[in-house]
């Protein structure tokens, strides 16, 4: 859908960065946790933990790993624009350098409107709503008991110092605007309503359904901000918008509930890679900080050992597609009102994937070196998942085919894909860094890192690649 143009968002220009070395920055290595041992108690508690985890926590959280988790890891900036980017690939704009204050756009005010999260789904002169509201499960936490950051504060990707080179951040670049948040800060938020590029933005995740995706918060008008409802369905993240208290679901950000029920946000594609993926592309870019005043313990994770393909989602009321197991990670290719879903271990074991989406080509490309963020106690050492991307191959009216370099990892640095033509070399962010292309950026296609539970109860008859 189209946006209307957001207002001008002011910004300083700072002359210059301050140099800083990168790999002195990070003293410990990436390793892989051996073992994931089991879910047990605490996921099928996991309510109530995150409950008390949110009331409790200790925010004094350190960023190094304790005595055991080291012993068991050892093996292993702005212009307003209207729409995202261009349709046809071109060079990537010169990095905007703006000033670490980002100036936001708010919220418009409260609306007149009957409430779906305080009155309930069915309350009259509401619409019916597009799910049963038995469907909607509550999560343990109340409304806004996860508290949403409506103020992100940033620093320089090269100044930061709390996060691992292999820990998942969470990126999208508006307008030359290039923005991180780390999973490890998304882990106890899960929403963040912001500002990127000139346009308003809220960047979700949801850690049962294993999945990060971001929107325009910008419809007919006007501008939307989100909470955190207390609710989940299909085992993902109710949002609520401040404006009208409709209920939206954050996997597909479509109004379920409420005044605005049937309403779609517009996607903004992202992706999830390791912060040094992060720095080597964007040294400039902005990262959010760990937020003061919320007594959470960041760096840590409450879903212990819940990533693993045999586990039961958590607040997952249906049956699970049986053609994997439910919690099998897989990458979701939507383009054209087609979908595909890839077995990630199938697209690791590939390093590219060349895919047709009712008739259009995509490539998808897997990075070694992310470490997954709800396995081990500390987010930074899960085992190495890797990062994917998606792009149209098309660069300039011509086709490109792509291989991964051997050893390809994001701790080698940008240049990790090849295409078979030119010979440039590409980041899995789509940019090329050498080569006769130099300073091309692929086009990204919408995609989503998550569990296979999700994919399939949001999309029952989606494509599944290289199916057992």
């Amino acid at each position: 859908m189209a946006l209307t143009t957001a207002a001008s968002v002011p910004a300083e220009v700072r002359a210059g960065t301050a140099a800083c070395g990168r790999r002195d920055r990070f003293p410990l290595k990436f390793a892989a946790v051996r073992g994931p041992g089991t879910r047990g108690v605490l996921v099928l508690l996991a309510a109530a933990l995150m409950f008390i985890a949110l009331g409790c926590a200790d925010d004094s959280s350190s960023d190094e790993p304790s005595e055991s988790d080291t012993a068991e890891a050892a093996s292993a900036d702005t212009a307003p624009a209207t729409t995202a980017a261009a349709a046809t690939p071109a060079t990537t704009p010169a990095e905007v350098i703006v000033d670490v204050r980002v100036t936001q756009i708010p919220g418009g005010p409260r609306e007149s409107t009957v409430s779906a999260l305080r009155e309930g789904m069915t309350a009259p002169l509401l619409p019916e709503p597009l799910v049963s509201p038995l469907d909607v499960l509550s999560g343990g936490p109340p409304p806004d008991g996860i508290p949403s950051i409506d103020a992100p504060e940033f620093e320089r990707a090269t100044d930061v110092g709390f996060l691992q080179p292999q820990e998942a951040v969470v990126t999208l670049t508006l307008n030359g605007d290039a923005r991180a948040y780390p999973v490890q800060v998304l882990l106890w938020h899960e929403i963040v309503n912001d500002t990127v590029g000139g346009e308003p933005v809220t960047i979700t995740y949801c850690p049962l359904c294993n999945t990060a995706i971001g929107y325009y918060r910008q419809l007919d008008g006007r501008i939307f901000d989100f909470g955190t409802s207390g609710r989940l369905y299909n085992s993902a993240l109710v949002m609520y918008d401040r404006q009208t208290e409709s209920l939206w679901v954050h996997y597909t950000g479509q109004a379920i509930a409420g005044a605005l029920t049937g309403s779609q946000l517009e996607l903004i594609p992202m992706a999830t890679v390791a912060f040094e993926t992060f720095l080597d592309e964007h040294p400039d870019g902005l990262v959010m900080t760990r937020p003061g005043g919320f007594g959470r313990s960041y760096g840590t994770n409450p879903y212990v050992n819940y990533d693993t393909p045999n586990g039961s989602p958590t607040f997952f009321g249906g049956t699970p597609d049986d053609r994997l197991p439910p919690q099998t990670r897989v990458l979701v290719v939507r383009h054209g009102g087609a979908s595909v879903a890839v077995q990630l271990d199938t697209l690791s074991t590939a390093g590219v994937l060349p895919l047709d989406l009712g008739g259009t080509p995509v490539v998808a490309f897997h990075l070694p070196g992310t470490a997954t963020p709800i396995q081990n106690q500390q987010v930074a050492f899960g085992r190495d998942v890797g990062a994917t991307g998606v792009f149209d191959p098309n660069v300039g009216g011509r086709a490109l085919t792509f291989t991964r370099n051997p050893d390809a990892a994001s701790s080698a640095g940008p240049g990790a894909f090849t295409d078979d033509q030119t010979g440039s070399r590409w980041s899995i962010l789509g940019r090329a860094f050498d080569g006769p292309l130099e300073g091309a950026q692929l086009q990204p296609i919408e995609h989503i890192d998550t569990f296979w539970f999700a994919a399939a109860a949001y999309d029952p008859t989606i494509e599944l690649l290289d199916a057992p």
